[in-house]
């Protein structure tokens, strides 16, 4: 094989590569993890001349005949969020309203990025950050961090000065309606948080 056919060849097998790897990913790549592979990044620029990828964030593309998905797209572009309260509710089918352009999310106190800006942001301490973090899927498959059930149900209660009091009442009265629902793991995140008193009264007004 002569010099131009082996480069060639080579940057094939990069174009395929990336391919694979969209479709793995449900269209998505990132820069970032292109490089990890050993790939130039310069193969995207050349995709996305192509038309065949487009950029939807700083790193990250997907496949043209894709729609975005932005709340893949935001735990992309700021891995350390959270979602949870009433746009992780959502996710559990628990909410009474898609949310609209701004998610509730939650991060560390230290944490800071200028996306966050965009959308409703809760801070709390290290300790209480990996709490009930679970893998869900949003409305287009993508997999994403949010907070479990029961502590969506102590956060939104325990927020619930920034919330709108009847989607409170909503999520909780359809949490009680569950068969999956885990009140004894609802009364150990209240009482971690410190608001089991709180909690437990909603459960048995609304029940």
């Amino acid at each position: 094989m002569n010099t131009s056919s082996k480069k060639e060849f080579i940057s094939e097998s990069y174009f395929e590569i990336i391919k694979d790897v969209m479709k793995k990913n449900n269209g998505y790549v990132t820069t970032r993890f292109i490089e990890s592979l050993g790939i130039n990044r310069n193969y995207i620029s050349i995709m996305e001349k192509k038309k065949i990828i487009e950029k939807v964030a700083k790193g990250v593309y997907i496949d043209i005949d894709k729609i975005e998905d932005v709340y893949y797209i935001l735990s992309l572009t700021t891995p350390k969020i959270i979602y949870s309260h009433m746009t992780a509710l959502y996710f559990h089918n628990l909410s009474i309203k898609a949310p609209g352009n701004s998610f509730d999310i939650t991060v560390t106190k230290k944490y800071n990025n200028p996306k966050l800006k965009e959308h409703n942001v809760f801070y709390v301490d290290e300790k209480f950050y990996n709490i009930g973090i679970v893998e869900v899927k949003t409305p287009s498959g993508n997999i994403v961090k949010a907070y479990d059930i029961e502590r969506c149900i102590c956060d939104i209660i325990r927020s619930r000065k920034r919330m709108d009091l009847e989607h409170v009442k909503y999520s909780i009265r359809e949490y009680i309606k569950r068969k999956d629902k885990n009140l004894i793991k609802l009364s150990q995140y209240a009482d971690m948080f410190g608001i089991k008193k709180e909690v437990m009264d909603f459960i048995n007004i609304l029940y």
